[in-house]
């Protein structure tokens, strides 16, 4: 289990640094697809993901790291529900949906499973 949390772990911190790196660098972009947010509230949300994806391989704050990821990810899923004008096959709800659950188990498997204290 801990190879496997571990693994989820690296993905997942890949993955949030460059959808961080995104929302603060191509804002505009970004706009033409979803505008429920100003240009600070995603650069916010993105110095977040960028602040968490490194703190979710630093085993002394990986399941507080990996619980705020997974909040924040999750909320933003609900904005994309709302907000999102593309269609339904192009929507980033669904990936943020499955990117929150996983860095949720991450965090449980930290916190209760296998904890790295």
């Amino acid at each position: 289990m801990n190879v496997l949390l571990w693994i989820i772990q690296v993905a997942l911190a890949f993955l949030y640094l460059s959808g961080g790196a995104y929302k603060v660098f191509k804002f505009d972009a970004l706009a033409n697809h979803l505008r429920a947010l100003p240009r600070g509230g995603w650069r916010t949300l993105g110095a977040l993901e960028m602040v968490g994806a490194i703190l979710l391989v630093v085993p002394a704050v990986t399941p507080l790291a990996a619980a705020a990821l997974a909040l924040e990810t999750l909320a933003l899923a609900g904005l994309y529900a709302r907000y999102s004008r593309k269609l339904a096959a192009t929507n980033p709800m669904v990936w943020a949906v499955v990117m929150g659950l996983l860095v949720a188990f991450v965090a449980y498997g930290r916190y209760a499973l296998r904890p790295l204290a």
